[in-house]
């Protein structure tokens, strides 16, 4: 009597899946990127403001020295909350170009191709911590001008652009999210600018969380921008020791961002 085999796993049935997303994800990823070629001077008006944080609030407490860092300078210490904080400000309002998009009919298009939803918001995502790294590289060389110590170990430098990626596409699909709730820019507009700055200030950017009173240091250990701050510590100027656990919190962060942004994309076109 003939036992009949077993059906192969699922996994193995389509072994080019896999590709074929990250494939899609990676093209997607792209088509958002060429449109930072075309208007290259917004990374330099987006630079302004932390540009002036690093040179006016920096080197103004610096003198000052009225934020107790230890042994560590406090420009030293603000440049990595500075860096998060501008890629921040570049993410929080990647929603709107998701409205816009459904204005014009491209996303409707978009979500009748075989590409999955996720592919499209991690490809959206990702390009989204590009663009923050390419305003990352203006604020690491000024910074590096005003003498802040930074490391010079490309596996260091490489952890901390990975960091910036991972902060940026969460904070990116967050304002998906949010733009799949409110469903119009100029709500979502409004609530990027009432969450931006407590995000901002109830993270590790500007102070240390010791420093924080009781209530606000539970906002800070459940902010992804402070697990992103510290990460760039630990990797740029050598102030952290559990860089793991900040990556673990991100990339956590990330996957269920981009799950529940995936999930509210088709209500953007009802």
């Amino acid at each position: 009597m003939s036992v009949p085999l077993a059906a192969p796993p699922a996994a193995s049935a389509d072994p080019g899946a896999v590709r074929r997303l990250v494939s899609r994800v990676g093209t997607m990823c792209l088509v958002e990127l060429q449109k930072l070629r075309r208007d290259r001077a917004e990374l330099l008006t987006r630079a302004i403001q932390p540009a002036l944080w690093l040179l006016i609030f920096g080197e103004t407490f610096t003198r000052l020295r009225a934020i107790p860092t230890g042994s560590t300078p406090y420009l030293d210490f603000l440049a990595p909350g500075i860096l998060a904080q501008s890629a921040l400000f570049i993410a929080i309002f990647y929603g709107i170009q998701i409205i816009w998009e459904r204005d014009a009919g491209v996303l409707g298009k978009l979500l009748v191709t075989p590409t999955p939803r996720a592919a499209l918001v991690t490809g959206k995502a990702f390009a989204a911590g590009v663009r923050a790294l390419a305003q990352a590289v203006i604020v690491l060389v000024l910074a590096a001008v005003l003498g802040v110590g930074l490391t010079a170990n490309p596996l260091k430098l490489a952890g901390a652009a990975l960091a910036v990626v991972l902060g940026s596409a969460f904070f990116c699909c967050l304002s998906i999210v949010i733009a799949g709730l409110v469903l119009s820019r100029e709500r979502l507009m409004g609530i990027g600018q009432a969450i931006t700055m407590p995000l901002f200030f109830g993270s590790n950017a500007l102070y240390p969380v010791d420093l924080m009173p009781g209530w606000l240091r539970v906002l800070s250990h459940v902010n992804p921008l402070s697990y992103e701050v510290d990460a760039l510590r630990g990797l740029l100027i050598g102030t952290a020791d559990h860089v793991w656990v900040d990556f673990g919190v991100l990339a956590g962060s990330a996957v269920i961002a981009i799950a529940i942004a995936s999930a509210l994309l088709g209500r953007l076109v009802r």
